[in-house]
């Protein structure tokens, strides 16, 4: 099939150089875009598993569905999670163009500050103190395993909510990520290809195990949560966990054109994406079911959370394995999705004052300032948390397809979108900020936050994302058409 994606010219490329963009903003030429199917396909498979995601499913068994439905119901989310990252990625795919200018061709140059904070920020240091912090827990159980005493540290005293060796852990794995953010993160995507295998040997024997201690797939697939509430219809509960997917993936999918930029085609990104995302979260909706599941019928007690169930083995060895496993892929995936993208949107909010490490170091400060443990206290607090990151970033997501599709019809003008910051730019399409687009993105936000405040509304928080994307691409539809 041939490629039909827009291929720059060095001319243009020169040009749009001397007017002052940096590389890492211009558009990828094709001797720069080496991403293959293959590598869209392994690009995600590590970020599947992690323990926000595990924590998550284990609040998903007590929304009143079966464990059979709950896998259903995660292998449905990827699929829209798979269409969502294809569809936005395809302006960077088209274009070769990054997040930041992919945003200015929506909101304009003005305008794509406040969405750029939103997702850069607010969403980007908020995961990345909590990913610390799950990650923490991991390694203060390795720590536990080699050190005993190091557990012990400041007896039953708790300091902000977190005891002394919980503190110390957090501290010292938010310094790992942090120095890797400080020089940049790039090295590890060499570790991909070696770790997403590593990944699924590891939980694919924690599945094979527990379902063998539990006695088979069948008490696992007939076992009833004690406590699951059975207040929401079954259809709503289906949306409210496709909602919860999304908003794991509202970030990276509203930034996905930093990815895509660099696909040898669109053909490739959206076979790779979607792929990778069907197959990783089909085994991961059967394994994170059956472990916790398996795990907790096997011990006697519910069990919920995956690094308790770990602990609770008696093989050293196999504890030390998949701790480390989940500090890489913690590592990984934080670095590259959460920290580098939060310096740079502080870079761009502040470009006189701030360069990328000072950007880091802000970033940072502020992920651990915020307290993340206290996310993690229950199955509630993460749900809070899911459905206040979809509310903030579904509405960009929203306008961003809408502009894109419906308005642009998918043509960008490059030679206006790198406007000469010299010239006269009165008449420039993307110069200022789209006043219909900054409507409807806050009306919308408004219209997802309102369940928090107004009981009689709750559903629509409860969906916070699909909520938001869904008013905002009608709202921006309509104000174009009318205004």
């Amino acid at each position: 099939m041939k490629n039909t994606d827009y291929q720059i010219s060095e001319e243009e490329l020169e040009r749009y150089h001397d007017r002052g963009y940096n590389e890492d903003l211009l558009p990828k030429p094709a001797s720069k875009r080496m991403m293959g199917a293959m590598n869209y396909f392994t690009l995600w498979m590590g970020s599947v598993h992690n323990i926000p995601n595990y924590t998550a499913v284990g609040g998903f068994l007590f929304l009143g569905l079966s464990p059979l439905n709950i896998m259903l119901a995660l292998v449905i989310s990827a699929l829209v999670v798979a269409l969502f990252m294809t569809f936005n990625g395809r302006a960077g795919s088209k274009y070769g163009i990054p997040f930041a200018i992919h945003l200015r061709s929506t909101y304009g140059d003005l305008g794509a500050k406040l969405p750029g904070f939103l997702r850069g920020c607010v969403a980007a240091i908020a995961w990345f103190g909590l990913q610390n912090y799950t990650g923490s827990l991991a390694l203060l159980i390795l720590i536990g395993k080699i050190w005993p005493d190091f557990l012990t540290i400041g007896g039953t005293t708790r300091f902000l909510g977190i005891s002394i060796p919980g503190l110390l852990a957090f501290t010292i794995f938010w310094l790992i990520n942090m120095l890797i953010g400080l020089g940049g993160g790039k090295i590890l995507n060499k570790f991909t290809a070696i770790l997403s295998p590593l990944i699924y040997i590891v939980f694919g024997g924690m599945a094979i195990w527990a379902i063998k201690v539990s006695g088979g797939i069948g008490p696992i697939l007939a076992y009833d949560v004690a406590g699951a509430t059975h207040t929401h219809a079954p259809l709503l509960v289906y949306f409210m966990i496709i909602n919860s997917v999304l908003a794991v993936w509202a970030a990276p999918g509203a930034s996905v054109s930093d990815f895509t930029q660099n696909a040898k085609s669109t053909r490739a990104q959206t076979i790779g994406q979607t792929a990778s995302l069907l197959v990783a979260y089909g085994i991961f909706a059967f394994s994170s079911v059956a472990i916790l599941i398996g795990g907790s019928i096997h011990y006697g007690i519910e069990e919920w959370n995956i690094l308790n169930i770990v602990d609770r083995w008696d093989n050293s060895f196999a504890i030390i394995v998949s701790m480390l496993v989940f500090l890489l892929t913690t590592v990984s995936t934080n670095a590259t999705g959460n920290i580098i993208p939060a310096a740079y949107q502080l870079c761009a909010l502040f470009p006189k004052k701030l360069d990328y490490k000072k950007g880091v170091w802000i970033a940072g400060i502020i992920s651990f300032l915020i307290m993340p443990w206290k996310l993690m206290e229950n199955s509630d607090s993460i749900f809070l948390f899911l459905n206040t990151i979809g509310a903030v970033l579904g509405p960009v997501a929203g306008v961003m397809i809408a502009h894109y599709y419906f308005v642009q019809k998918q043509s960008i003008d490059l030679d206006q979108l790198y406007m000469d910051p010299a010239a006269d730019n009165q008449k420039n399409i993307y110069k200022g900020l789209n006043k219909s687009a900054y409507a409807a993105t806050i009306i919308a936000l408004i219209i997802c936050l309102i369940g928090n405040f107004i009981p009689a509304l709750r559903v629509i928080s409860d969906v916070s994302w699909l909520a938001g994307f869904a008013s905002a691409f009608c709202l921006y539809l309509g104000l174009k058409k009318f205004l």
